[in-house]
């Protein structure tokens, strides 16, 4: 049995719970919150993987710590033009420590990112357009409720097509906090200000809130000498269950990879699944 550890108990946290406790040859370690992770690992005796259910800007520092003592590590990191640097400094430690990464492995960065790389050897001359939502963003609600004077907040992704998106952003303010001075905040960020982005004042963000999220992929290119190939790929998805679900999948790839970090187009797909690789090619080839 693999031995999983789930570090933070939030929306992904607890659906990685879920799924460790569904995964047939997964055990839950244990649960590190802010609470306890003063504690010391030790207690949790013999540990493999360390799902990293923090928020993005947290997870190079959290994935670290468990590299650093041979514990393979998995997260969600989602800020795509950053995970080149974050693969190359996680891979080294993991080489150093004889352990294992597997960075950005959520559904977009992450499994959407597999089937890109497949339309792409499918029509290699060619444009792909991602287009999310609508549903909420995870990444960019975390991000919003950092910020001084939120109370709580909700960042919904609106898809304008070929790849453009809206974000409408919900904010609960704190007792005497000053709207525009926030709204500037949110604006400033990265997350935010390369997108036409709304910010909407609110008094219950937990009224507005849906976890529903998806993505419409559409590349259109030519195979060899043949143009005018058309490839569409769909999902309506539950936001951080389907997150949760690619982490612990990637739990499992970590056990049969060489030391270092790796993204999941770099992984084979067999490796995400449990059981027999033979039965598996039986079933699925």
């Amino acid at each position: 049995m693999i031995r999983v550890v789930v570090v933070g108990h939030g929306n992904i946290g607890k659906h990685s719970v879920d799924a460790i406790n569904n995964a047939p040859d997964m055990e839950l370690a244990g649960i590190i919150t802010r609470a306890n992770e003063n504690d010391g690992i030790e207690k949790y005796g013999k540990i493999d993987v360390a799902l990293i259910c923090k928020p993005t800007r947290l997870v190079e520092e959290y994935s670290k710590k468990f590299l650093e003592k041979g514990i393979h590590t998995v997260d969600s990191f989602d800020i795509h033009q950053d995970i080149v640097s974050l693969r190359k400094s996680l891979g080294e430690i993991g080489k150093a420590n004889n352990s294992v990464s597997i960075i950005a492995s959520g559904w977009d960065p992450g499994s959407d990112s597999v089937v890109r790389a497949l339309l792409e050897a499918a029509a290699p001359i060619g444009i792909t357009y991602t287009d999310f939502g609508p549903g909420m963003s995870m990444g960019h609600s975390v991000v919003v409720r950092s910020k001084e004077g939120v109370k709580d907040a909700l960042s919904i992704t609106i898809p304008l097509g070929t790849g453009v998106h809206r974000r409408m952003v919900y904010v609960q303010l704190e007792d005497g906090a000053n709207f525009e001075e926030v709204k500037k905040l949110i604006k400033e960020d990265d997350y935010f200000k390369y997108d036409e982005t709304h910010i909407i004042q609110t008094d219950n963000v937990q009224n507005l809130m849906d976890r529903g999220h998806g993505v419409k992929m559409t590349r259109k290119g030519i195979s060899s000498a043949a143009d005018n190939q058309l490839f569409n790929f769909e999902m309506r998805i539950n936001n951080p269950a389907l997150t949760a679900q690619i982490m612990v999948s990637c739990a499992r790839a970590c056990m049969k990879q060489t030391p270092g970090a790796y993204t999941m187009i770099e992984i084979p797909v067999a490796n995400l699944l449990p059981g027999n690789l033979e039965d598996n090619i039986k079933r699925l080839v």
